[in-house]
């Protein structure tokens, strides 16, 4: 099972795991409600490097990006799931809209992507091919959101 760390304790971590040759992935996203989708994504990007980092988006961030209504789960929460999928090694929780920030502090080996980007089109790309990192774009074609499963729970519950 993977850890949920602080950013500070993160660092400690990647540093301690370079210094052993290990390799890092880094994936991003608000995992509000886990689907399978996320599982494939974040199995493709395990499969990048030795191991992977996962920033998860907090509260804030998350109602910024989604809405009023979300997250549907509190941050710690989300978390601590990401961090018992298999193929996770570290979890944090980020305040940011985008995790340019972290990809800056932690340069991981390797930006992982969903399939709804091309390597092209990630919004922190320049900052990834500024430290020397490369992004891969992983998981399975984008036929599953988060959104779209609460709005079929939403109308199951319809009478």
């Amino acid at each position: 099972m993977g850890q949920v760390l602080s950013e500070p304790d993160l660092r400690a971590q990647i540093a301690a795991d370079r210094r052993e040759g290990r390799a890092i992935a880094f994936a991003n996203g608000c995992f509000d409600v886990l689907h399978v989708g996320h599982v494939r994504y974040l199995q493709g990007a395990a499969a990048e490097a030795d191991r992977l980092v996962v920033a998860v988006n907090d509260d804030d961030s998350v109602r910024r990006m989604k809405g009023a209504n979300r997250p549907v789960l509190p941050a710690a929460d989300r978390a601590e799931l990401v961090a018992a999928l298999r193929g996770v090694d570290y979890v944090v929780i980020f305040p940011d809209d985008t995790v340019a920030r972290l990809l800056e502090l932690l340069k991981p080996d390797v930006h992982c992507k969903g399939t709804d980007y091309t390597v092209d089109t990630v919004p922190e790309r320049e900052t990834v091919r500024a430290y020397g990192g490369r992004i891969a774009i992983v998981g399975d074609p984008k036929d599953h959101s988060t959104s779209e499963l609460l709005g079929r729970i939403k109308a199951q519950g319809k009478p």
